[in-house]
């Protein structure tokens, strides 16, 4: 991973809208009906060079493929491992389950997605590498003709593939998250091996208290989130840590949020990550005020910090003065080179949803780069 030695480096946490075309592909290969694959392939090829340029374009330095071949950060990997098949119902977090007209008013507007979410059936093992091959090589091609400082690919971690794909197979709760992580370690270290860096998706660790784990009580979920942290720096193992990203949200989705943990208590289990980057929420209403976290808890020397410091659930867009703000608060407390930018969460969860409009995306990531320019004369005195 880059330094921000001389000036803050702009990145973001990975998914974009797709355009319609890439839905319809990846819907139709939830349906088993892709009549031309070659075609498909095309598709998302195309896709993954116009999506690098566009955040070029917009100032992002580095960049992602967008998870253009991704119809979720998580259910993708039943592309990819054996061991998933059928659908399971939906668990909303807490903070839903409360306000049940909210909940419904997101699942009325599109904004619950409507694909399969498999369960763990029989045992886990590495299905197909072709779909990460395909990843790897869309990904490199588009940042050849870039100029991207440097490029990474999403890839989920085995605490948020257990979240969102119940098990009826394994024994245990760590049986079934060690199964996962080890059939995990081909993506991993596919992407490492590539040049590219891995960014492990975790709101397992976050969001995973009020949905996966809200029944019980918070010290046992502070536990339960250290074994995921453990299980995953096992799989992690011949990966070095600089090639390495982890991002913890609380939900990428506008409602209360009043059942997050707060960063200060889940912060010296996430640490512990052997991911030299950290990505974490600090734009959004609930967690913006968490910067002042990093004064009571020291960042490790080896760390880099990437803060949210734009919004990724609203079609508002974040002024560069207020982005220089968040940004500046960072820096003065873990120290200028070790700040990235970075927006809350994706912009591109679930493929075909999102209460982003995909032009003001764009807009919003361009608002970032502004900001991180005037941060970056502010903290170099330029």
């Amino acid at each position: 991973m880059k330094y921000s030695k001389d000036r803050i480096l702009v990145t973001h946490v990975g998914s974009l809208p797709r355009s319609q075309v890439v839905t319809d592909v990846l819907f139709a290969r939830e349906r088993n009906e892709v009549s031309d694959e070659n075609a498909a392939n095309t598709t998302m090829r195309n896709a993954v060079a116009d999506v690098v340029r566009r955040q070029r374009e917009a100032g992002v330095d580095i960049v992602s493929d967008g998870e253009m071949s991704k119809i979720s950060y998580a259910t993708y990997i039943k592309y990819r491992l054996t061991g998933f098949e059928g659908d399971t119902p939906r668990e909303p977090g807490q903070d839903l389950v409360d306000f049940p007209r909210i909940l419904k008013r997101l699942a009325d507007t599109g904004a619950t997605a409507k694909y399969t979410r498999p369960k763990c059936v029989r045992e886990i093992g590495v299905k197909d590498r072709k779909p990460l091959d395909i990843d790897i090589e869309n990904m490199r091609a588009a940042i050849e003709s870039s100029a991207a400082t440097e490029g990474f690919l999403n890839a989920a971690s085995p605490g948020v593939i257990a979240l969102f794909q119940p098990n009826e197979y394994y024994a245990t709760e760590d049986a079934y998250l060690e199964a996962v992580a080890e059939a995990m370690r081909f993506e991993y270290e596919g992407i490492v091996a590539s040049g590219l860096l891995v960014q492990i998706d975790a709101p397992d660790l976050g969001m995973g208290r009020h949905t996966m784990y809200r029944d019980r009580s918070k010290e046992e979920f502070l536990r339960r989130a250290a074994v995921h942290i453990e299980v995953l720096n096992h799989a992690l193992r011949n990966v070095p840590s600089e090639s390495v990203r982890m991002h913890v949200c609380w939900g990428n989705y506008e409602g209360p949020h009043h059942h997050d943990i707060p960063l200060e208590e889940l912060l010296p289990v996430v640490i512990k990550t052997k991911a030299q980057g950290l990505l974490i929420e600090g734009a959004n209403p609930r967690h913006a005020h968490e910067w002042a976290v990093f004064r009571e808890q020291k960042l490790p020397d080896d760390k880099i910090l990437i803060p949210g410091v734009i919004g990724s659930t609203s079609n508002y867009v974040d002024h560069p003065l207020l982005v220089a703000e968040r940004i500046c608060r960072y820096a003065d407390v873990v120290g200028r080179e070790r700040v990235m930018a970075g927006s809350d969460c994706g912009f591109g969860t679930f493929a075909g949803f999102g209460p982003v409009d995909p032009d003001v995306a764009y807009l919003k990531l361009h608002a970032m780069a502004e900001g991180a320019e005037i941060a970056t004369k502010r903290l170099w005195k330029h």
